[in-house]
């Protein structure tokens, strides 16, 4: 073929044919060593900033699992000292934008040396791969550098990178075998501190889903009766995955779920605000939500309260229409929130205050911890709850006003897209120690009060729901009509109308009603309107349930959930339940007995591992998940920090998520084989116990790693523990993304991996890579 293409033919033979063909062999041979020589240098598990060969993907996933069994021979499945270092940042005070990404482009990779016979064997590699028992691998944050107040800007994250990573190679792989030499001496000493990462003894079995006691607890899929048939599993392991960028017209905002107008054209009515409920593909999609123009890294908290960065949501209807009343303003390259909104004008805090005063039963941050807010706007009501010890799940339905929902998660408030339509809200009965309506424009009366009704369901025995609309104070001649039909409603709901009060500031009034604690007065009534659900009707079912216009009785029992109001905060934080007292939990323990054992797990992980392990500068976190909560106990162990997590209970766990709650945390059902009801670069941490290997046996591994990759912001840290066949697919996966590899470790078949996503996108259509194992 060489010869064909390059050389004249002419049809005459060639008088130095015998040279040429000495010629070709010899520059063969040369090109074969130097192919050699390169093979046997690569460093495995290095992460890399460009996509790798399937081939190259699966030896480092594989290589990265090998065992060091002197470095945790004695460590208990604890990191060593020397593993990690805590980069703690200085912040400037004077930047409104600190990134992590140019800080974490420092990396240190360490490794525990092996013994002195196992140096020289060829096939060591290979044996290792058989039994991967013991790896760690840890990479430093960096966070001691100063950063740059735009630093979080798009263009200046990935070809600089590059550059640096490629003129930087060499010392980098100088400074990796001199920390490598200096763990060796260290761990010869035997003087390690070890980090709690897998505890030992009596806790093991936490880390185990094979020990839960499903029998014992049904699952939300299981009391809904409701959810879709499983999907039918897909082979990851295939030759080649095509990672491609979602082509759709809702662009940077896709949310899978909602944008899915094939399935929203098809729908024959829209009257219950059916085009707002979910409509999921048949399958999870692959593709990679591109990243709007100008993104940079989100503003802090709690600056961000106040403002962010006008290009990561660049919308601005809600400011032309709700500019006035205080929601949202465009200035310069910021939109600011003046703390506004249609029934607070003046500022959230003295509304908050003003309800209190109207109630002192209230109690905020005492008896009242967490509250749902229905229709939210740009969450401002929630998010100055934050300073009065409240929790807040704000929701309204992706509509008209622009990105409102998107606008409260990128100031760093709870918020999700929900909409009160056809179907049930994705939460347990009884949960909630307050409702807020804020002019959130409900028809509660219509249809025999079918939508107050669900507010009923989920709202705990003894809570208030707090009404501030138009029907309460003024006097024209639709809101006397609605109050009319609200007063009759709420009478024959047993509600009490406890106060009616003016906010003479905002020239607004609420009225405030109490939900019963016992089913007197349900009992008493003359007709039974609305009315009682029946007895199989299971108010902790809601996963796909339909909506019905129909009460449940109050439980009255001492040892059932709901009977009495939980202690106060923050001691419920810690307490388990009363009502657990009489149940097995879920990992086969006396209930409160596994309550205590997961809290005492969970703190053990996350102070002794997580806050200084991986690599993360939680100063920098904000929005984080779990997406597997049992008791909420990862949530629970975060409290001193300035976070929030949304604990999400698949709907095919054990259905915990009223324990969540009962201890004032709060979270919702989810089907991770479909995408999850918020929009893109919504979470900085993801956190995924036990997981994955679960969902992959009915879904699409790959589908699933899109979705994480579209709900976590760029730079944001994806945390898995799982087996080590599931780490290796993730880290993989994640590799063919460009993301980076902050940290591996196994042991005895049980992984722990920390990745972050990149600022990194594809400027081209599509991104073919061939990593996926």
């Amino acid at each position: 073929m060489a010869m064909g293409k390059y050389s004249r033919v002419d049809g005459r033979k060639s008088s130095n044919y015998c040279s040429t063909i000495s010629m070709v062999a010899f520059v063969a041979l040369c090109l074969v060593g130097v192919w050699m020589f390169m093979s046997s240098s690569v460093v495995p598990g290095q992460s890399s900033n460009v996509p790798v060969s399937q081939g190259s993907a699966t030896s480092q996933g594989k290589q990265s699992m090998v065992e060091n069994s002197k470095g945790f021979e004695d460590s208990s499945g604890d990191l060593q000292e020397g593993s990690s270092k805590d980069g703690e940042s200085t912040e400037n005070s004077n930047t409104d934008n600190q990134s992590d990404l140019e800080d974490d482009s420092k990396v240190t990779e360490t490794q525990t040396e092996t013994d002195s016979n196992q140096a020289g064997e060829e096939n060591q590699g290979e044996k290792s791969q058989k039994d991967p028992k013991t790896t760690s691998q840890t990479f430093e944050d960096g966070d001691g550098k100063k950063e740059d107040e735009n630093s979080g800007e798009a263009g200046s994250n990935s070809d600089s990178g590059e550059k640096e990573n490629r003129s930087g190679e060499k010392s980098e792989s100088d400074e990796g075998e001199k920390t490598t030499t200096d763990e060796g001496s260290k761990g010869s000493q035997g003087k390690d501190k070890a980090v709690e990462v897998f505890p030992a003894g009596a806790q093991s079995e936490l880390l185990n889903e094979t020990n839960t006691q499903n029998a014992a607890w049904s699952t939300q899929a299981a009391e809904s009766q409701k959810e879709k048939n499983s999907q039918s599993p897909s082979d990851v392991k295939k030759d080649g995955q095509a990672w491609k960028v979602c082509n759709t017209t809702a662009g940077p905002d896709y949310i899978p779920c909602l944008d899915n107008w094939k399935a929203i054209r098809k729908l024959s009515s829209t009257k219950h605000y059916e085009h707002r409920e979910r409509h999921c593909p048949d399958e999870a999609p692959t593709c990679l939500v591109p990243v709007p123009e100008g993104y940079k890294q989100s503003i802090k908290w709690p600056k961000s309260r106040d403002k962010i960065w006008y290009y990561n949501v660049p919308h601005t209807k809600l400011a032309e229409i709700k500019g006035h009343q205080n929601w949202v303003k465009v200035s310069g390259e910021y939109l600011t929130f003046p703390g506004g909104g249609t029934q607070f004008k003046h500022g959230a805090l003295h509304y908050i205050d003003f309800i209190q005063d109207s109630l002192l039963d209230i109690a905020w941050g005492k008896r009242t911890r967490v509250i749902l807010d229905v229709g939210c706007g740009v969450a401002s009501f929630g998010g100055y709850l934050f300073e009065r010890d409240v929790l807040a799940m704000s929701f309204a339905p992706k509509d008209e006003h622009e990105a409102q929902v998107q606008f409260a998660l990128e100031r760093g408030i709870p918020a999700t897209l929900a909409v009160m339509g056809t179907k049930r809200l994705p939460f347990p009965g009884y949960v909630f120690d307050v409702v807020h309506c804020a002019r959130c424009r409900v028809p509660w009366h219509i249809e025999g009060g079918k939508l107050l009704l669900e507010l009923n369901r989920v709202l705990r025995p003894g809570g208030y729901f707090v009404w501030s609309a138009t029907p309460v104070y003024q006097k024209l001649e639709e809101d006397v009509g609605i109050w009319k039909e609200m007063t009759k409603l709420t009478k024959a709901m047993c509600w009490e109308l406890v106060v009616i009060k003016k906010d003479k500031l905002n020239g607004v009034g609420a009225a405030i009603y109490r939900k019963p604690t016992s089913n007197e007065c349900y009992n008493q009534r003359t007709k039974n309107e609305p009315p009682l659900c029946k007895e199989s009707d299971d108010p902790n079912a809601a996963w796909n349930v339909p909506l019905e216009a129909c009460m449940h009785k109050v439980p009255e029992d001492e040892s059932l959930r709901g009977s009495n109001w939980p202690e106060q905060w923050p001691k419920r934080l810690e307490s388990p339940p009363y009502w657990l007292k009489s149940q097995v939990g879920v990992y086969g323990k006396p209930g409160q007995e596994d309550f205590a054992a997961d809290y005492k797990h969970w703190k053990n992980v996350v102070s002794q591992s997580y806050l200084n392990g991986m690599g993360i500068n939680w100063s920098s976190v904000r929005n984080v998940m779990d997406m597997r909560a049992v008791y909420g106990g990862f949530a629970a162990a975060l409290k001193d920090l300035q976070v929030w997590v949304m604990n999400v209970v698949p709907i095919d766990s054990p259905d915990t998520l009223p324990i969540i709650y009962e201890r004032g945390l709060f979270g919702m059902y989810h089907d991770w084989c479909q995408s999850f009801n918020t929009y893109p670069r919504t979470y900085d941490v993801l956190h995924a116990d036990h997981l994955l290997s679960v969902v992959k046996k009915r879904c699409n591994l790959v589908g699933l790693v899109a979705e994480v990759d579209r709900i976590l912001r760029p730079g944001g840290k994806l945390i898995v523990r799982d087996n080590v066949e599931t780490i290796t697919e993730v880290e993989s996966l994640a590799k063919s993304m460009n993301w980076d590899i902050r940290m591996i470790y196994s042991k005895e078949g049980e992984g722990l991996l920390c990745v972050q996503k990149t600022m990194w996108r594809p400027k081209e259509a599509e991104l073919i890579t061939s990593a996926i194992m």
